[in-house]
């Protein structure tokens, strides 16, 4: 064990020093230096009572007893993307699962295990290796049990359904201390809530997935410059295109990246970013029939393995401001809404996204997971990132009205929430909430993981 500061409360030092001589992995008390290491992208750091880095799932599950005991909320961190900022608590303890982050095939079953702390991209590389892909969301850092636990959607959700529609076992260690192994056969209602309902259930270690042969994809991005109705029918162009594409239409201020014309850098553009994953001739009508919508300025779309399209976006000390809600139509007037709001943000990152859905995601039923939004037609994110915490906050009403006026009605996606009240009433219609909270009071009964 490693303290780094001698300041604490004796209760501390005492949970400190049980812990450490039930585990094999580090309990750390955190010094700043700590503090920044789990810096979790989207606010400024928060001060935790102590960080648990478990080497085993075994650690993981000896410890949770005696934090139940302690009273503390306790959260879960792997690559630290989490929105609404859920994966390091103010006075709490986190497990830092990253280093559970092995990965294993078996090709002949098609199925992938995977610690609980891999991130998107090691996960990539691996099953890239033998031909296959898993979809997972669109950034390579980003942890992949978080992202399953809220759904997952990404550059081939449309052909393989939601990352939590592609996970067929878990690894779980709950409240009491037990390492449950959680599949359709064994626990078909933890299962249901493993798919797309978010934390709070207990200590993800291992995850299992179906695994698709996808060699390559014809993928990248589309650049046009900004105009409504052009936005709006290149959303339903996705919408309404065949399952082997799935991309996301974005508005934003153009990069400085070397294939956008320089007049345009630092401009609104409108930007489509995605991969068609059937035949190279399929591809190819696929995206003419958006380069045909109105004239492209930039186009990068070419034949890459899936893995090189993922972002690798790293947590930062920077703030960020999200909001998501559901679209069932992207018509003009939202569209000219889209396009001016980037002026209103007023964020250095400001980007309105739109994720059509349908294809895989909505071929399964509603209820079968809860994941509870498949029947929409898009999904819409708005987020901005500020280097100052003060100017962020501004910013909270400008993207919630944002949201509102992107959306019909007024459900969320969790995983973009961002820090606000009560996200999970907004995130899961009454029927699924009350499901989820049901199966929460089982695994965890006293609301250990609740409490963050």
């Amino acid at each position: 064990m490693s303290i780094y500061s001698a300041s604490v409360g004796d209760s501390t030092s005492a949970l400190a020093s049980r812990l450490d001589q039930l585990m094999d992995g580090e309990v750390l008390v955190p010094d700043a230096g700590a503090v920044a290491a789990l810096t979790v992208y989207g606010g400024p750091p928060r001060r935790p009572a102590l960080i648990i880095r478990p080497r085993t799932a075994v650690d993981v599950a000896r410890a949770l007893p005696v934090l139940v005991e302690s009273g503390l909320p306790v959260t879960t961190r792997a690559g630290g993307h989490s929105f609404g900022r859920r994966s390091v608590a103010d006075g709490g303890v986190v497990i830092d699962v990253s280093g559970l982050s092995s990965v294993e095939i078996d090709a002949h079953s098609r199925v992938a295990m995977a610690g609980g702390g891999t991130t998107a991209g090691r996960y990539g590389e691996a099953v890239a290796a033998h031909g296959f892909v898993t979809g997972f969301g669109d950034t390579a850092s980003v942890g992949i049990g978080g992202l399953t636990l809220g759904g997952g959607i990404g550059f081939l959700s449309r052909r393989v359904g939601l990352a939590a529609d592609q996970l067929v076992g878990v690894e779980l260690a709950t409240a009491d201390g037990n390492l449950r192994t959680v599949d359709a056969e064994s626990d078909p209602d933890l299962l249901w809530a493993l798919r797309g309902g978010g934390p709070g259930l207990g200590v993800v270690t291992q995850l299992r997935y179906r695994l698709t042969e996808i060699r390559e994809v014809h993928g990248g991005v589309l650049l046009f410059e900004p105009d409504a109705h052009l936005l709006a029918a290149l959303v339903d162009a996705v919408a309404d295109g065949p399952d082997e594409l799935s991309a996301m239409v974005n508005v934003l201020a153009a990069p400085p990246a070397p294939f956008v014309p320089e007049r345009l850098r630092g401009h609104p553009v409108l930007a489509v970013i995605g991969a068609h994953s059937g035949s190279p001739r399929d591809a190819a009508v696929a995206w003419d029939v958006l380069r045909a919508l109105g004239p492209v300025v930039a186009d990068t779309v070419a034949a890459v393995p899936y893995g090189s399209l993922l972002r690798d976006e790293q947590a930062g000390d920077a703030t960020a401001v999200t909001g998501a809600g559901f679209a069932d139509r992207m018509d003009a007037a939202r569209a000219e809404r889209a396009i001016a709001a980037l002026e209103d943000l007023r964020a250095p990152v400001a980007v309105i996204n739109i994720r059509p859905m349908g294809g895989a995601i909505a071929r399964v039923p509603v209820g079968a997971t809860a994941f509870a939004h498949r029947d929409r037609r898009a999904m819409v994110i708005v987020s901005t990132i500020f280097s100052d915490s003060a100017a962020a906050e501004t910013a909270r009403p400008i993207v919630d009205t944002l949201v509102t006026d992107l959306s019909d009605g007024d459900a969320g996606y969790v995983n973009f929430l961002g820090d606000v009240p009560d996200p999970e009433r907004r995130a899961f219609p009454p029927a699924t909430l009350e499901r989820l909270q049901r199966i929460r009071a089982t695994v965890d009964p006293t609301g250990m993981f609740s409490r963050a």
